[in-house]
């Protein structure tokens, strides 16, 4: 079967849910909140419950697992390596990476069943949550708490720009539409700033953050909207020189990915899953490129995601059906794009 393009494989995706039998009947579901129609929340925590029907349940031989594509997911698979053979010994079963290009891309490969559990962006984690049924259950961090980042706007050292109004009328980079810090946060922390995208500049789309920053550092972009973690992530790898640049703004602290599972996982195998998560300690490479982070922590979606959700609100977006398919659109855009200019200047 040829490979279809994300807007097309989300279409077959609704269709199929349209005509299948849910896990939950209409009737049967007390609580359903943001979630799609193909999901219950029952006790009211926000993520989908796990099917009322044992036969709906799934222990798969084969765990597929995959990190958000915020950069090379090439080079996240390598860095994961020790981890998902551990994970396939503590399970005793067999563990894929599978790589992913885009936010929407993973999101329909856990609805429509074909990922069971991986690391979604900030933004997307909320997506995949009421799309696609994920659960998020941990991020990066240490002993004592989960690891976060902020939005950072930044411009190159020598630029004049001092202040987020500085840049009205400039180049300015954002990520991808689903983005939390790389879009949405800008949407609704920038106003008060003094800067209003789309009024006050026209967004420009990269793609991806480490795109965003290697666009301002060669000149295509005046400045950029990216993830702390990120941009100090791709320093410590060489691929920049942090110097070279300027943070002028600094946003408040928020989760960075989560790590989410498939709803309709079998609970005992879940549970076992979650133990080999928490009980994993990272070995010196991954804390190295994880800024740190040493361990899965715990977290909810309901209390940790709270922020989030608070300036998905304040920027006007929502997490649901319609949303999802509109930003797919535009992130697909803007991934071909992007692709195209790279392809154009060699």
């Amino acid at each position: 079967m040829q490979r279809l393009g994300n807007l097309s494989v989300w279409a077959l995706g609704v269709l199929l849910a349209a005509c299948a039998t849910t896990a939950f009947g209409a009737d049967a579901c007390t609580n359903r909140g943001e979630l799609d129609n193909m999901y219950c929340d029952s006790n009211q925590d926000m993520v989908a419950d796990v099917p009322t029907d044992p036969k709906k349940w799934r222990n798969p031989s084969t765990i597929v697992f995959t990190y958000t594509p915020v950069e090379d997911p090439a080079v996240y698979e390598n860095i994961f390596k020790p981890f998902t053979t551990y994970l396939s010994q503590c399970l005793n079963k067999k563990v894929v990476f599978y790589q992913v290009q885009s936010n929407a891309a993973e999101i329909e490969a856990m609805r429509s069943g074909r990922l069971h559990v991986g690391g979604f962006s900030t933004g997307p984690t909320a997506f995949a949550v009421n799309i696609a049924g994920a659960v998020p259950f941990a991020v990066k961090g240490n002993e004592k708490e989960f690891q976060g980042y902020n939005l950072i706007v930044i411009v190159k050292k020598d630029s004049p720009y001092q202040k987020l109004a500085d840049l009205k009328g400039k180049k300015f980079a954002h990520t991808s539409p689903s983005s939390n810090s790389g879009h949405m946060a800008p949407l609704a922390l920038f106003p008060p700033q003094g800067l209003t995208p789309e009024k006050d500049y026209k967004i420009l789309f990269s793609g991806k953050h480490d795109s965003s920053v290697m666009g301002v550092g060669s000149g295509d972009y005046d400045a950029a909207a990216v993830a702390s973690d990120v941009f100090h992530r791709i320093g410590t790898r060489g691929q920049i020189k942090e110097d070279d640049y300027r943070i002028i703004y600094r946003s408040q602290k928020f989760p960075t990915s989560s790590f989410s599972y498939a709803h309709d996982l079998e609970p005992k195998f879940r549970d076992q899953m979650l133990k080999c998560f928490y009980d994993y300690r990272f070995t010196p490479e991954m804390q190295k490129t994880f800024d740190g982070a040493d361990r899965f922590f715990p977290v909810t979606y309901l209390k940790d995601w709270e922020v989030v959700r608070k300036v998905a609100e304040g920027s006007g977006e929502a997490f649901n059906r319609a949303a999802y398919e509109k930003e797919s659109a535009r992130e697909e855009a803007a991934r071909k794009k992007a692709a195209e200019e790279k392809a154009a200047m060699k």
